[in-house]
């Protein structure tokens, strides 16, 4: 598995750095203190620097030949706002901010890549290395789309890599097609009267409407979306009456939950669906229902190109450990919103075993320090094989 001699060299820093930016966890949008690592590690490196797109976000280029072909490789830098439970020399010093989903091995793997290229420049083009703020459902890529990132640097292909617990260190899982899926948000009122509890004919009683509409509302996946194409409906957050007022029917139940989808055509089907059972719901109980689908994060979906080029360069780090089938996550990333600007592939990297609070937004969660060789070798063998000197 050859991890190039200089990145090899590097490991020590990129930990140090790694574990550094885990103990000083920032939050989506305010970055500050990881840009500024990020923006001056680059600039020692030799590397173009622009700042402020997204607020936070930082974009290095490096422009090496005469060769025409762009790429970009995107690293997301926030943290989540949990707290972390687990005991470590580094452990996050801020209470209730926790890299728990491995974006500082992301940024020092990026920043791995970055400086080895710049100090080789065994290739021709080039090259964006994008540090992407507030990945975690705070919308960072569509702030960066919409203060212009593809309009300063147009590229070719982007690229995105995650780490995923329960593939070895040395696995890389590189798959055409749906990757993961979108992230949209619902909320359902219904508005009733209100009356006492001891006497429901006096009035219109929404929680009994809910309770209707949260068993009805699994016959969407399970009766209406076709069984072929994967989705989710959950509801995640129900609000009604008060504890301490348990003789007293409320005038309003509030809910809320996500929806998951791989095709913009079952997307579009839950966004109708829930809509038509919440207001089938009222109607049925003479009540009202207030209705809002937020979309949030389309799903991400790997080109057949591009996942060929990441193919071809996660062979030659990876060798026979490379997987061309995985399973798809229902979770989101809105490096979507880059893949709707050009030809992307998202690769999974190994995490290691999925044991022992290993797993994504666990409090007990770390990344794996003996990836970063790993991820940085494949971001180089990448730029180097697509813009071939």
């Amino acid at each position: 598995m050859p991890i190039p001699v200089r990145i090899e060299s590097d490991l020590p820093f990129l930990t140090a750095l790694r574990r550094d930016l885990h103990a000083n966890p920032e939050l989506g949008f305010e970055e500050e203190r990881t840009s500024g690592i990020v923006a001056g590690l680059l600039e020692e490196a030799g590397v173009k620097v622009h700042r402020g797109l997204g607020g936070t976000g930082v974009v290095g280029t490096l422009k090496v030949g005469n060769g025409t072909r762009v790429i970009g490789l995107r690293a997301d830098m926030d943290a989540l706002a949990m707290p972390e439970m687990a005991d470590r020399p580094y452990k996050s010093r801020f209470a209730g901010k926790m890299h728990a989903c491995g974006h500082d091995g992301h940024t020092a793997m990026l920043l791995g890549a970055a400086r080895h290229l710049a100090a080789t420049c065994e290739f021709s083009g080039t090259v964006h290395f994008i540090f992407q703020p507030a990945e975690e459902g705070r919308g960072g890529a569509r702030k960066m789309v919409e203060d212009g990132l593809f309009d300063l640097f147009p590229c070719d292909a982007v690229y995105g890599l995650h780490n995923m617990p329960g593939l070895a260190v040395d696995e890389m899982a590189v798959v055409e097609g749906p990757q993961l899926a979108s992230s949209d948000s619902w909320r359902v009122t219904f508005r009733g009267t209100g009356t006492h509890g001891a006497k429901p004919h006096l009035g219109r009683d929404p929680i009994t409407a809910a309770g209707t509409f949260l068993a009805s509302l699994q016959t969407i996946v399970g009766r209406v979306v076709d069984p072929l194409q994967p989705a989710v409906v959950s509801a995640c957050s129900l609000h009604a009456g008060d504890p301490k007022a348990l003789n007293v029917i409320p005038d309003v139940v509030e809910i809320g939950g996500t929806a998951r989808a791989y095709s913009a055509e079952v997307r579009d089907q839950l966004e109708e669906e829930i809509g038509r059972i919440a207001r089938g719901t009222a109607e049925m109980f003479g009540i009202a229902a207030d209705y809002q689908f937020e979309r949030r994060i389309p799903p991400v979906v790997n080109e057949e190109a591009a996942t060929g080029r990441a193919l071809a360069a996660a062979a030659t780090i990876f060798r026979d450990k490379v997987r061309t089938s995985f399973p798809p996550s229902t979770a989101g990333d809105d490096f979507a919103f880059f893949g709707q600007k050009a030809p992307g592939c998202y690769v999974w990297l190994g995490n290691g075993p999925a044991v022992d609070g290993a797993l994504h937004h666990n409090t007990a969660y770390d990344f794996n320090d003996g990836a970063i060789g790993y991820g940085a070798a494949f971001w180089s063998a990448l730029v180097e094989q697509e813009l071939r000197a």
